[in-house]
């Protein structure tokens, strides 16, 4: 069992790793925590925000929208890399999954396909929101998949975890498409190659 990480250790990590961090106003004491524990932690999520322009995509995550109160991940990251961090502790990000992938993340072994939505990721991951359309046509810029790797692997690093301890949220919650535009199997093959 991983507790998570405090939030000037989780600062100084993806720092460690070189990525180039924003703060955004009182992001270590923004969470949900009132609304069910954080932790024991497993793995860090991926998703894609479904939305443009950084400066609003940043506050939609620290914010929330309409049914769905902020913050709605631990980072954001920008298209041109930067990591801006909105929250810290338990946030609205993962929903509902399957528990069959999450004793897969936590065994680090391959994911099975997710067909229910039975176990709360908001308590056991990591998540990061990625600024893209998810049309699939929305490009990734190299800094910000580059980005996505080292928010990834310093996580990884820090908790002694695998590349397998990355997922994405279409890997999660059936019926989920994110992120989109690249695959998870090359993400954690990046990941992978940056934890040797």
């Amino acid at each position: 069992m991983a507790p998570p990480m405090s939030a000037d250790t989780f600062l100084d990590r993806l720092r460690t790793e070189g990525v180039t961090v924003v703060e955004v106003g009182d992001w270590e004491r923004r969470n949900r925590n009132h609304k069910g524990p954080w932790g024991p932690v497993h793995g860090v999520m991926i998703h894609h925000t479904a939305t443009t322009g950084g400066e609003r995509t940043v506050e939609v995550c620290r914010d929330g929208r309409p049914g769905l109160p902020g913050p709605l991940c631990h980072g954001v990251i920008t298209k041109d890399g930067v990591v801006h961090l909105v929250g810290y502790g338990r946030a609205n990000h993962a929903g509902l999954g399957d528990d069959d992938v999450l004793r897969a993340v936590v065994a680090e072994k391959a994911l099975p396909a997710a067909d229910e939505a039975d176990t709360d990721g908001n308590r056991h991951f990591y998540g990061f929101e990625c600024e893209n359309l998810g049309d699939g046509t929305d490009a990734w810029p190299a800094a910000q998949f580059d980005a996505i790797e080292r928010v990834s692997a310093a996580i990884c690093r820090h908790h002694g975890w695998s590349e397998r301890s990355v997922i994405g949220h279409l890997e999660w919650q059936p019926g989920k498409v994110d992120p989109r535009g690249f695959t998870m199997a090359r993400l954690r093959e990046r990941v992978r190659d940056r934890l040797k």
